[in-house]
């Protein structure tokens, strides 16, 4: 396996502004991958792993130090529907984080490996990551993934991204999980409005993470852009953690065109605002591509204290 980087995340992050990846379905459909599937991403661990492969290089040549690996919708239960067997499914969690590992290994600086833990509502696949609230204990949501993180975690990630996050009950079930392999995560809520997709406030839902010393940064993603930076400020103020931020394009989903509309109001000169609230690992989400992250990568460097680790452009 390819080896990681030589120090920690938070290790970086207590020195400067770390860039996250951007949305990796979209850099999939640019490649020309057909993703109308209920593993969305997932089912390319299996039947194209050489794309997700390609799509890591593409964010981390466009400055990327941080890779999302395509494990956000994955599932044994998904993976079952599909015929494939416990075993195997556990191949493609391993290698989920094996092929951003390699991606990361082909530039000579640190590039960190996050696993991606997306929540119950993706892998239900109707859109009820956007609603949480799913009618599931605290406990049932436990049993639901923690056999997804223990797969993940036995791949050797630099760190599990619990991330898409709609509600607070998803969140200690999650929080409880992580913190039995060891690894340090970070939390990331999807919001609307400055609350939970669920409705909840969302200093009682960064709260959850303070007394929690392997989460190494708190925040949002999957959101408008316009959304992050209170954000952040408020998960700083009430964790005293680094903040993590990586918004959506600003572009909205229309179902029944089955098309993005409206503009695109992420960019680089959000980078700022973000850094002075208090973000310290700041990258995009759906809609955001390498393009993007490069527009990002030449902002922090300019930015004060903004570079760390010697990155650049790759």
């Amino acid at each position: 396996m390819t080896p990681g980087p030589g120090r920690p995340l938070a290790a970086a992050l207590a020195e400067g502004t770390v860039l996250l990846d951007g949305g990796l379905s979209n850099q999939l459909e640019a490649q020309g991958c057909d993703l109308s599937d209920a593993l969305w991403s997932a089912r390319l661990l299996a039947d194209g792993p050489g794309q997700i492969e390609a799509a890591h290089t593409a964010y981390v040549r466009a400055g990327a130090q941080v890779l999302i690996t395509a494990s956000y919708q994955a599932s044994y239960e998904g993976f079952g529907r599909r015929g494939i067997g416990r075993d195997e499914a556990a191949g493609l969690f391993a290698r989920s984080v094996e092929l951003a590992r390699r991606a990361a290994g082909t530039v000579e600086r640190d590039v960190w490996v996050a696993a991606s833990v997306g929540p119950y509502g993706a892998v239900t696949a109707d859109g009820a990551e956007y609603r949480g609230r799913y009618g599931l204990t605290v406990r049932e949501l436990e049993r639901f993934h923690r056999p997804r993180v223990e797969a993940l975690a036995a791949a050797g990630p630099d760190v599990l991204a619990l991330e898409t996050v709609p509600d607070t009950a998803e969140a200690r079930a999650l929080l409880r999980v992580a913190g039995e392999y060891g690894l340090p995560v970070w939390l990331s809520y999807t919001v609307a409005g400055g609350r939970t997709r669920a409705g909840q406030p969302l200093d009682e839902a960064f709260a959850l993470a303070r007394e929690h010393d392997e989460v190494i940064a708190v925040g949002v993603n999957c959101c408008a852009p316009a959304e992050a930076e209170a954000a952040a400020r408020e998960a700083v103020r009430v964790t005293g953690k680094p903040a993590v931020v990586y918004p959506n394009s600003g572009e909205r989903w229309d179902a029944e065109s089955g098309a993005w509309t409206g503009s695109a109001a992420f960019g680089p000169g959000r980078l700022a605002a973000w850094q002075e609230a208090g973000a310290r690992l700041v990258g995009g989400c759906c809609r955001v591509g390498p393009g993007e992250i490069a527009g990002l990568a030449t902002a922090r460097r300019g930015a004060p204290g903004g570079a760390t680790g010697g990155a650049g452009a790759g």
